[in-house]
């Protein structure tokens, strides 16, 4: 399942996963993380191998971190080798942050030259992204 590729509908669901989740939903959902921990920018990281999600003190989800060879939106199949490219070709408003390429069109961020993770942001975070 972890292999496929990442269904993303921007700022709504991350693999059916809605940004409307709750922190006690999401353990429901997938059964305990593999961590919890507090990370620098003072977000609650649900861990779990293979995704992370980072959620607000309130507990809304801010983040989902999954691997992702392929990016599926909609009907579109992105390698993450040609993500950078999509990104610039289909973002007039895309920026780097922190070695990080955002997309504010498609709300996600990631690292061109690191392995194939790339983080789902809800709508709310990409000003915040943009003010690094």
């Amino acid at each position: 399942m972890h292999t496929r590729g990442v269904h993303l509908t921007p700022f709504i669901a991350v693999d059916g996963i809605s940004f409307g989740i709750s922190p006690a939903e999401l353990i429901a959902r997938l059964g305990p993380p593999e961590r919890v921990e507090r990370s620098k920018v003072a977000l609650t990281a649900h861990d779990y191998g293979h995704s992370i999600y980072r959620f607000q003190d309130g507990g809304r989800l801010e983040e989902v971190t999954r691997r992702a060879p392929v990016l599926h939106l909609g009907a579109l199949a992105i390698p993450f080798s040609a993500l950078a490219g999509f990104v610039e070709a289909q973002d007039d408003d895309f920026f780097e942050r922190a070695g990080f390429v955002v997309s504010p069109r498609f709300g996600f961020a990631f690292v061109p030259d690191e392995p194939d993770w790339v983080t789902a942001l809800a709508r709310h975070c990409v000003p915040t992204w943009r003010a690094l």
